[in-house]
């Protein structure tokens, strides 16, 4: 996103604050303007509006199986839909008004939207009357996994869409385009509901304040991932904000706004690259860049982080924290607990503590089920970013580094009868943060490089070898 993109996300907010009624249909408004004028630009340009079309399509209808009874009223969700159909409408009406500058222009005819919306509707009647949606809560959960799993890896989609131009006669680019804006965050949002609502946790909840959740602006982008548990109730009754609110929302979006746009911006002049990689023979230069490297995820990511949680102060919502100073915890555990800690929550939730309850009745030793639920878990992390040899390798490099420093911490448990010095715990946790830091960065080569062997190849250069 750009600073005027986060500026006009600044004056939504701001102007939703000032409203007294209809507070969430405005943000629903706004959250579904937003998901369309965001779309990134497709090689096929009919796909800017029929990807976020799909993403309502999809919220809509698992909001369908999983709402109770007492939320699925007409009385209460009317104007939701009203809203909902009026904004979709509304973007397609710009192939009348022609504001290229203000929202997307590529819009299908009326009557390819109405033939969409009739489908919809249809699809619609049918969930509405399903008693028993067990069959197709997995049917939805597959279906989510399986988009996610096509997202993700490039293959596939290059593999797609070169069928799909051979099939119209046509010749493909050298490079496929297509992205489902916000879809890991949405993924995330809409299993967890899945199976909130199948283990009985999951409050009641209206159509607007289902589709809200899932695509809440500040945080349809980056995160960070929050529970609707959490988040309905200050959606319901928003935190008014004092003066002090203010100033702590606005100091947090304009803080965000630096780390990204300065820091993280400037940092990546100097961060470490492939073809830094080749042409440096130094390994103190390389060391450098990729320090910088380090430095500018974080300042990049926290800083979307920080304009989001800024945002939705100004809307009355306290998102949660997804960064705790990650670069200064004494080991590796600690720092999965303060880097992206949504979504290690999100895991720890969903997969790490069933899958080691499930290893725990088949009477495996304590050591062999912390190295396969943290390898696994840290697997499918990295998997998150992409399903490729280097974000596998990645998850590896930490599920390993999880697994020895919980094994070195259970031995120096059994060795040190009485607690550290202040002196000596000041040396251990300053050593710890020095090895930590080491770590996380080196692990960084295989999530920016492009394949594991070249990721091993610049660790042998930092070590001085092959230069």
């Amino acid at each position: 996103m750009t600073i005027l993109q986060l500026g006009i996300f600044a004056l939504a907010a701001i102007a939703i604050n000032r409203l007294k009624r209809n507070r969430e249909l405005a943000l629903l408004a706004i959250s579904i303007f937003f998901l369309f004028w965001l779309q990134p630009a497709q090689q096929f340009v009919s796909l800017v509006f029929w990807i976020p079309f799909a993403t309502l399509a999809l919220i809509v209808l698992l909001w369908l199986l999983i709402a109770a009874p007492e939320a699925r009223a007409w009385k209460i969700n009317w104007q939701t839909i009203l809203v909902m159909s009026a904004v979709v409408l509304l973007i397609d009406l710009n192939q009348f008004f022609g504001l290229d500058q203000i929202y997307m222009c590529t819009t299908p005819r009326l009557w390819m939207l109405g033939a969409a919306l009739a489908l919809v509707f249809t699809a619609d009647i049918f969930f509405w009357r399903i008693q028993q949606p067990k069959l197709w809560l997995g049917v939805f959960f597959i279906g989510i996994l399986l988009i996610f799993i096509y997202l993700k890896t490039p293959y596939l989609v290059t593999e797609s869409f070169m069928l799909i131009y051979a099939l119209r006669g046509t010749d493909a680019p050298t490079k496929i385009i297509f992205t489902w804006l916000g879809f890991s965050y949405i993924a995330f949002r809409l299993l967890h509901t899945i199976r909130d609502f199948q283990t009985g946790r999951l409050p009641a909840l209206t159509l607007g304040e289902y589709v809200n959740y899932v695509i809440f602006f500040p945080t349809l982008v980056a995160g960070p991932i929050d529970r609707a548990e959490r988040f309905v109730p200050e959606l319901r009754n928003p935190v008014a904000l004092a003066e002090q609110d203010w100033a702590e929302a606005g100091r947090r979006f304009f803080i965000g706004l630096f780390k990204k746009f300065v820091i993280a911006d400037s940092l990546a002049l100097i961060s470490v690259n492939e073809i830094l990689i080749k042409q440096v023979h130094s390994s103190a230069w390389l060391w450098l860049f990729l320090y910088m490297y380090s430095l500018r995820l974080y300042f990049d990511f926290s800083g979307y982080t920080d304009v989001a949680i800024g945002l939705a102060r100004i809307l009355g919502i306290r998102l949660p924290e997804n960064f705790s100073a990650p670069y200064l915890k004494p080991n590796l555990t600690q720092f999965w607990n303060a880097w992206h800690i949504t979504l290690t929550q999100w895991f720890r939730a969903y997969f790490f503590n069933p899958f080691t309850r499930s290893l725990r009745t088949k009477n495996f030793s304590i050591p062999i089920i912390i190295f396969i639920t943290q390898l696994s878990t840290m697997a499918l992390i990295g998997l998150w970013h992409g399903v490729a040899w280097n974000f596998l390798a990645w998850g590896a490099w930490h599920g390993l580094g999880l697994f020895i420093q919980n094994r070195w911490s259970e031995w120096m448990r059994g060795k040190m009868q009485t607690p550290p010095s202040p002196r000596r715990k000041l040396i251990f946790d300053s050593l710890g943060i020095f090895l930590t830091f080491n770590f996380v960065s080196l692990g960084w080569l295989f999530f920016t490089l492009p394949t594991p062997q070249s990721a091993l190849t610049a660790i042998v250069k930092l070590f001085g070898f092959g230069l």
